[in-house]
């Protein structure tokens, strides 16, 4: 009788933590994201800095870690590159990239846990051009 109540009781208290920590999860893959948009936004205008104009969407973000042979092909392409790899989504996917984007500049997009565009919640679209929240 007492291990059954020492049973409900931890139940109880399962049902009440894990939708917390859970949640918390949750908000440190998308801290992650705006981390990650910070990291090659920053990249991103050295390369600017360095080759006049940002990489194109064909060349894409792999542009920063090797420099691209599509026009236009980068002049002064940093030994190195500028980025030592490029980061995936907290989901395990690249990111997206747009240039010129539609919501600035240059777009940098993760479409969140379902890889699909739309949704809400940790399915929502993630974008550079959104404020953390």
């Amino acid at each position: 009788m007492e291990i059954l109540v020492v049973l409900v009781i931890m139940g109880l208290l399962i049902s009440i933590v894990a939708p917390t920590v859970l949640n918390r999860a949750d908000e440190a893959r998308v801290q992650k994201v705006y981390a990650d948009f910070k990291a090659i936004e920053t990249a991103l205008k050295i390369y600017r800095l360095d080759n006049y104009v940002y990489p194109t969407t064909e060349q894409g973000l792999e542009a920063l870690v090797e420099p691209s042979s599509l026009d236009p092909e980068p002049r002064n392409f940093k030994t190195g590159g500028y980025l030592q790899q490029m980061p995936l989504d907290p989901w395990g996917r690249p990111y997206l990239y747009l240039s010129p984007g539609e919501n600035g500049e240059i777009d940098i997009y993760s479409l969140g846990a379902d890889g699909l565009s739309g949704g809400e919640g940790q399915n929502a679209d993630i974008g550079n051009w959104r404020e953390e929240q």
